[in-house]
């Protein structure tokens, strides 16, 4: 693979490249202007690696501002075959230090990365009581008081199973289905991520499904921690489940906090 030269050839190639990316200086994944965007952090280094602009990119899903991605999907469509393992190193090489390719995998035209994934699994991070270490903060939601996390635990279990998540959207549109399944939703201590700057106890709200609406985490995320301090009963979160409510949740829990976790294709 010549890297810096751009072929004539009419073949289309695809590939899927696994990323990760620390999200806490992005202004979410999807390129916008002015500002900075992994996607756009992607594309530049895109162009730098293969010498040309002649390719293009589509992400198996978006991220909000601040969010980051354990697991994350790319396609690239490009119409020059590639060396995987030389053009993984040289993209490596040259992305910023907060985004890295995991894999690189030949597909073919029938792939779709869209409708593809079978489910994704989002993962939030939180801690109340004690202030954390200020370098958790791109990783860790504090909650500043107490929680009444016994009552959460309970709650996060009851988003598992098939249910309307009409309460749980940011400014929908009258045509979008609300009803979806969760094959899981749990609070447990967090064990997933560590640094020996976080907190000696932090939860982890861990919600899979087949796919989310805009804000749909933080918003039940957010819920839950309204519960915890007590600003909502648990009568109220069960009813959140089964009719639309006159006065909308509007807790969204900060961006960083979350991290999408795994895609299952």
């Amino acid at each position: 693979m010549g890297l810096g030269e751009n072929t004539m050839q009419t073949k289309r190639y695809y590939y899927l490249i696994k990323v990760q990316y620390l999200g806490f200086r992005y202004h979410g994944f999807q390129k916008q202007p002015d500002v900075k965007t992994v996607q756009l952090m992607i594309e530049r280094t895109l162009n730098y690696v293969l010498g040309h602009k002649d390719h293009k990119i589509l992400p198996s899903g978006r991220t909000d501002a601040m969010v980051s991605a354990n697991e994350a999907y790319i396609e690239l469509f490009i119409f020059e075959e590639l060396d995987k393992d030389d053009f993984l190193i040289q993209l490596n090489r040259n992305l910023p230090a907060d985004i890295r390719a995991l894999n690189i995998e030949e597909v073919d035209q029938k792939f779709n990365i869209i409708q593809n994934p079978k489910s994704k699994e989002y993962i939030y991070l939180f801690s109340f009581g004690e202030k954390n270490h200020p370098f958790s903060a791109p990783y860790i939601c504090h909650i500043h008081g107490d929680l009444d996390l016994d009552q959460m635990i309970i709650a996060a279990g009851k988003f598992q199973g098939r249910h309307n998540f009409q309460n749980y959207v940011y400014r929908p549109s009258e045509s979008r289905q609300f009803e979806r399944e969760m094959e899981l939703s749990e609070i447990v201590p967090n064990t997933f991520y560590t640094a020996s700057f976080f907190p000696d106890q932090s939860y982890a709200f861990r919600i899979k499904g087949p796919g989310f609406m805009r804000h749909q985490v933080r918003l039940m995320i957010g819920t839950l921690i309204e519960l915890g301090k007590g600003n909502i009963s648990m009568e109220e979160f069960d009813q959140s489940l089964l009719e639309k409510r006159a006065e909308p949740f509007t807790y969204i829990a900060p961006a960083s906090g979350l991290i999408l976790h795994q895609i299952g294709f």
